[in-house]
């Protein structure tokens, strides 16, 4: 069975957008409005990059690299984070220390 290719307006894409901003899960947005996970969540990824100032890729190998680049800025965001706070403890540690 083939399933048959339905364009959306840019609107509709919006409000769908707007509604899981709102609150709803993407399961109930995609109940409501009969959308596919696929798309709604496409739609939401390019609506975040475009919050960030990020043009949402066209072609699938550029979109397959901006998602690693995306991964890995995420992951080392992360280290960051452990680093910084590794360093705060053991600033605390070497005040605390006796003498």
């Amino acid at each position: 069975m083939a399933e048959k290719y339905v364009r959306y307006t840019e609107q509709f894409k919006s409000d769908a957008v707007a509604m899981v901003a709102s609150g709803m899960t993407q399961a109930q947005v995609i109940k409501s409005l009969g959308v596919s996970k696929s798309a709604l969540s496409k739609w939401v990824i390019d609506a975040d990059m475009r919050a960030k100032g990020i043009r949402p890729p066209s072609d699938i190998e550029e979109k397959k690299e901006l998602g690693k680049a995306m991964r890995r800025i995420r992951e080392l965001e992360q280290e960051n984070e452990v680093l910084r706070r590794a360093a705060a403890y053991l600033s605390q540690a070497n005040l605390k220390a006796p003498k």
